[in-house]
């Protein structure tokens, strides 16, 4: 059986429990191993919270490929030390940025991001540069929420997420909406069935990429 290790990037481990419950409902034969580095941002909100995270999720990184993980998910939408990742272990690495864009492009022309404060919206507009998925991404709009106001999320936080997704709906006619952030996989349920389109998860969209891609290499 293959185990994963599913990183989060920050030091909430309220998240990170929560990121392990997607995990988990999402992984059809791994071995889901969740974990976050204990020192570094408790959220990731723009670049100085990026560069601060980066040795400690490397280190947990590492440390995974030594606790006998195959493969690698690091659960944060700016999919911070992704490349370097793939440098220091054997196994396939993947941001959850990019596996939701994969899956998303896999069942339907265009797609959009909705993530939770303006600092992260030119990250995300980069990598999605860098995936080639510019074509396919209506657009990406912040919602005004905080990363740890997602972990219980109140009525607004609901309201503002809803509503940026339906205006990227309505305004760029996303035919499905892409979850900028690995805590708003608690949002799913309420977006799916108030739009009525297809909601995008990273986490389980990194999941299962990772499962399909192990299997394909001990096929091979």
């Amino acid at each position: 059986m293959a185990k994963l290790l599913v990183v989060n990037p920050n030091t909430t481990e309220s998240m990170t429990r929560a990121i392990g419950r997607v995990a988990r409902a999402a992984a059809r034969r791994a071995e889901i191993v969740a974990r976050n580095p204990a020192e570094g941002p408790a959220a990731i909100e723009g670049p100085d919270d990026f560069a601060r995270c980066l040795p400690h999720l490397l280190a947990e990184v590492t440390r995974g490929e030594r606790d006998g993980c195959h493969g690698t998910v690091i659960a944060c939408f700016d999919d911070p030390g992704v490349d370097e990742a793939c440098a220091l272990v054997a196994g396939p690495v993947t941001g959850i940025a990019e596996a939701a864009m994969r899956a998303a492009s896999t069942i339907v022309a265009r797609w959009a991001i909705v993530t939770t404060v303006e600092p992260a919206v030119p990250a995300i507009e980069n990598l999605v540069l860098r995936y080639g998925a510019e074509l396919a991404c209506a657009g990406v709009r912040a919602a005004g929420v905080r990363v740890l106001d997602l972990e219980r999320p109140s009525d607004s936080t609901r309201h503002r997420v809803l509503e940026a997704a339906r205006a990227l709906v309505n305004e760029s006619h996303a035919e499905a909406i892409v979850m900028g952030c690995a805590g708003m996989s608690t949002l799913r349920d309420d977006l799916g069935r108030t739009l009525g389109i297809p909601i995008i998860d990273g986490v389980e969209s990194a999941v299962r990429w990772l499962e399909d891609t192990l299997e394909q290499r001990r096929i091979s």
